[in-house]
């Protein structure tokens, strides 16, 4: 069985062209609601940068909304299919939030009003990618 994945390698994804925000903002909680997936991505990454692989946090998020514990077996079922990886983000398509990618695929978030953001847009050392535009052109 195929294995797919979602991770980057030394690479930075941009904010999409049509993010409507200026600066980058905390996707917010609802009173009675289950946390969105923004959400949940923003916390497991701000609460432990480059310790997770996008694999690790798309494939922990799934198994939390759907009540599945997981297993290697349920993680090779999950990935024998392609997912969407941070490109899709809505952190990165509609709260201005780039991801950094290290040279073992662990992910860090960047807010796009950080000077930081900048430096990294400009890095000769990582491939630079969009995030996906949320509307055609």
């Amino acid at each position: 069985m195929k294995i797919h994945t979602t991770n980057y390698t030394n690479t930075f994804i941009c904010v999409a062209e049509d993010c409507k925000k200026t600066e980058s903002e905390i996707p917010p909680l609802k009173i009675d609601k289950p946390k969105s997936i923004a959400r949940m991505q923003f916390e497991m990454i701000t609460e432990n940068p480059f310790h997770f692989t996008s694999d690790d946090i798309i494939f922990q998020i799934h198994c939390e909304r759907k009540g599945i514990i997981p297993t290697d077996e349920e993680r090779e079922s999950f990935f024998s299919k392609g997912q969407p990886c941070f490109r899709s983000s809505p952190l990165a398509k509609s709260y201005g939030w780039g991801f950094h990618y290290d040279e073992k695929s662990r992910v860090g978030l960047v807010a796009m009003d950080d000077d930081a953001y900048e430096k990294l847009t400009n890095s000769q050392e990582l491939t630079i990618v969009k995030a996906m535009r949320s509307s055609r052109k």
